[in-house]
């Protein structure tokens, strides 16, 4: 009977370790396939909020910050806050807000902080969370940074500091 148990112990103690190490191996695979892919600023489309497609032949020849955000996220609040505090600093810059949510909810989220009617704003509906998929996004806010050649310079998960943001950018 002991025997029994211990090799039964012994199967799932296998099983369970070869799972995990199947898991983690896909992650990592993952993870090098996103790397990869987001190198150079991939092809996208999503909706502006005049109901319009934009995509990577869009963007102007400049930076560009992606900020994918919730309008009830207080972290992407106080990012909103602060970027509008120092939008003098993001001249050159273009900002590029993508959200989930609705258009409504975005419009008012851009109203509420005054990023809306910026020339160098634009803000973007996400209607399939594409974005998220693309990118390998799994928190709010999440900024990925790109130079004027459409080349990755940065991604940030969560709270992100504006001088973090401008450094990577000089």
């Amino acid at each position: 009977m002991k025997k029994k148990i211990r090799l039964v112990l012994g199967i799932t103690l296998f099983t369970i370790v070869t799972l995990l190490g199947y898991k983690i191996v896909n992650k990592l695979i993952h993870k090098k396939e996103v790397t990869e892919r987001t190198k150079v600023l991939p092809s996208f489309s999503f909706s502006n909020l005049k109901g319009k497609i934009f995509t990577r032949n869009n963007l102007r020849n400049i930076p560009t910050v992606f900020i994918y955000f919730n309008s009830d996220c207080d972290y992407c609040q106080s990012e909103a806050i602060k970027i509008k505090q120092r939008l003098n600093e993001f001249e050159n810059i273009q900002l590029v807000f993508i959200s989930f949510e609705s258009k409504k909810e975005i419009e008012q989220f851009a109203k509420r902080y005054e990023l809306n009617n910026k020339e160098n704003i634009v803000f973007l509906e996400d209607k399939k969370a594409e974005f998220s998929e693309l990118f390998d996004v799994h928190s709010i806010p999440y900024v990925i940074v790109y130079d004027s050649n459409h080349k990755l310079l940065k991604k940030f998960k969560g709270v992100t500091k504006i001088d973090n943001i401008l450094k990577v950018l000089k």
